[in-house]
């Protein structure tokens, strides 16, 4: 079925209502299907989780996947109101949703700002201040995660592309990546967006907008700190006139996020965020679902900087900071 038909079906199984004008495909993503929707003059996006992902090497997750984004996006809009897209519902039938378009001269994906070297002005706080909510508002009593008991989903999407995959390339890291793989696997105390990157996070303004949380699952909030500020790491190493700043914003981020740290203590969950780190940065050259931006030499550097850190992780971020302008410098 074409995007087009499948959009119609989505839009009737949701009861809106109106002529639907055009339907614009969008890319950019690797695990779904995504358009624009013009519904009689307004707006609205469509999502479609995809059976395999759109990368070179085989990559394969269960499309009701789409559901639990769907709910995440709803929890986290029910915390932080302007940190998610309005939602106008889902189809089991079509296993997809529709929500908020954003768009506007004040809307920017932060991934471009980041590599067009745009100035930095404190946006990881805010993403940090949000995640940090979220995370605290799922571990409060009565939080129903339900929706998010998809482990397994999560082991297809990021476990086994980003640590187990990346283990095959470096065997003497094995023993390492499948023990943080392992670990990742048995935690559940936190609801997870697992992919928190700046290419799903929109700023509108000044607030942040986080999107695609098709990973979404109960999980380990390390998970989520560490995939965020392991990309403002790659972009400091690919944009060096931003790169004093974007390593100060991995401690800006922390610091913002740790405020909302009470279902444990913040130094452990740190620890846990150092171990990850190391390994996702190795993983975004040698796994899945590399960085496209990265010069071969940088890929090569990023492989010098973090194999040493994923053998002898530090317990804090400012270490990692410190070794990492040791070696940009």
């Amino acid at each position: 079925m074409s995007l087009a038909a499948r959009c119609r079906r989505l839009i009737a199984d949701l009861g809106l209502t109106g002529d639907l004008y055009s339907v614009t495909p969008l890319g950019g993503g690797v695990a779904s299907d995504i358009a624009v929707l013009n519904l009689d003059g307004q707006r609205i996006c469509a999502k479609f989780a995809l059976p395999k992902l759109k990368v070179e090497a085989d990559w394969f997750a269960p499309v009701h996947r789409n559901r639990a984004e769907y709910e995440w996006l709803r929890f986290a809009g029910s915390v932080v109101p302007r940190a998610a897209p309005r939602l106008h519902g889902w189809s089991e039938a079509e296993n997809g949703f529709a929500m908020e378009f954003l768009e506007g001269e004040d809307v920017t994906l932060w991934k471009k700002a980041m590599l067009r070297g745009d100035p930095v002005r404190g946006e990881a706080g805010r993403v940090g201040d949000v995640l940090g909510r979220i995370h605290a508002a799922s571990t409060a009593p009565g939080f129903d995660a339900g929706a998010f008991r998809n482990r397994e989903d999560f082991h297809s999407l990021r476990i086994e592309p980003y640590l187990l995959y990346t283990a095959t390339h470096h065997p003497d890291l094995a023993e390492r990546l499948t023990a943080l793989a392992e670990a990742l696997f048995a935690s559940g105390a936190v609801l997870v967006h697992g992919d928190v990157t700046p290419k799903n996070i929109l700023m509108r303004g000044a607030e942040p907008v986080l999107l695609d949380a098709e990973c979404a699952t109960m999980g380990d909030p390390a998970f989520d700190v560490a995939f965020c500020l392991n990309h403002l790491i790659l972009k400091a190493v690919h944009v060096p006139g931003l790169r004093n700043d974007l390593l100060a914003s991995v401690d800006t981020f922390w610091r913002s996020y740790a405020a909302h740290v009470s279902w444990e203590v913040a130094d452990a969950l740190e620890t846990r965020v150092c171990a990850l780190l190391p390994a996702l940065m190795l993983a975004r050259v040698d796994g899945k679902s590399p960085v496209e931006y990265l010069s071969e030499d940088a890929r090569d550097l990023v492989r010098d900087v973090s194999r040493p850190l994923v053998i002898n992780p530090p317990t804090d971020l400012a270490r990692i900071s410190e070794v990492l302008r040791e070696n940009l410098s």
